[in-house]
């Protein structure tokens, strides 16, 4: 019996994340792993005699693959780096999590996206002296114009700007906190309104539309409503290219509305959350993850 850790964050303890845990574990049983779970604190990622090691409670162990289910990019590499079987990989994790370089990496492959301007760097408790470059922004995006956090789940660090005023005010805010940022393209023809795709390996295993009445992001963290959706050829495309650029394993994707309603990549998830489109479709995509994950597993080694 192979045995597969799933690695999570050990300090986040609400139940919306470790019931996932739990439901991983189970699916891995019935899939025929042995499963454990393992929190990232629980492996101290150590350089020792020049030597990529673990120490602490499993330093020992040898796991078959692991489910990195946690954004510890250092701990993620240096589990690959001695040789570890992640799903998903360190480097795909990295790109989904910077919201920055999820765009910079999906560029030049003929992925429709919104105009998306990376918001230069300005160093922690600075302040801007030349706003000839917000004149700028404003004369490409126009209002209004989004503004996101680079790092940030559930919508909860996405801002509508109406003016140059508030602009200047969150530009300001975000620098000030050291907060890396993009100034985006609103797309007014998806306001309240996106796609949720689960794609695993080269499938869309899953969708659901999402809907808000009160804001303009479909989060349903964020008041949005859910309901199974059928995909076009052209979104489960769109949705299953972007996973393969961006190296996932599997991952969400989130599509907006175009004017004339064509696909457009608004982000991917890594790790994303399963118990809502499991509750709005019955699809439970955690079984998908472990049939990928065996097949991989039994997959032959190349030289």
């Amino acid at each position: 019996m192979k045995t597969g850790w799933i690695v999570f964050n050990g300090n986040v303890t609400h139940s919306k994340f470790t019931e996932l845990v739990d439901w991983l574990s189970e699916s891995g049983k019935e899939a025929g792993f042995h499963m454990v779970k393992v929190k990232n604190n629980e492996l101290l990622a150590t350089i020792e005699n020049g030597k990529a090691v673990i120490k602490g409670k499993y330093e020992k162990e040898k796991p078959d693959f692991i489910i990195f289910w946690d954004k510890d990019i250092r701990l993620a590499r240096h589990l690959e780096k001695m040789g570890f079987k992640l799903f998903n990989n360190a480097l795909s994790i990295e790109r989904c999590d910077d919201k920055s370089h999820t765009f910079y990496v999906l560029a030049d492959h003929g992925i429709s996206m919104p105009k998306t301007i990376h918001a230069p760097l300005i160093f922690k408790n600075s302040s801007i002296s030349d706003h000839n470059h917000l004149e700028t922004i404003m004369e490409e995006l126009g209002f209004p114009m989004i503004i996101k956090e680079n790092y940030g789940s559930f919508g909860a660090q996405v801002y509508m700007i109406q003016n140059k005023e508030e602009m200047i005010a969150k530009s300001t805010e975000l620098i000030r906190l050291g907060i890396p940022f993009i100034y985006q393209q609103y797309i007014k023809s998806s306001h309240g309104k996106d796609i949720r795709l689960h794609v695993v390996g080269d499938q869309v295993v899953a969708a659901m539309l999402r809907k808000s009445e009160q804001d303009f992001r479909a989060n349903v963290t964020n008041g949005g409503k859910m309901m199974p959706y059928n995909p076009t050829k052209e979104q489960i495309d769109l949705a299953v290219k972007c996973s393969q650029i961006i190296g996932t394993d599997f991952c969400g994707v989130d599509l907006l509305f175009g004017p004339e309603e064509e696909p457009i990549v608004c982000e991917i998830n890594s790790n994303a959350h399963f118990k809502n489109i499991y509750d709005c479709t019955g699809v439970d995509v955690s079984k998908f993850m472990m049939s990928y994950i065996k097949e991989k597993l039994e997959e032959p080694l190349h030289d």
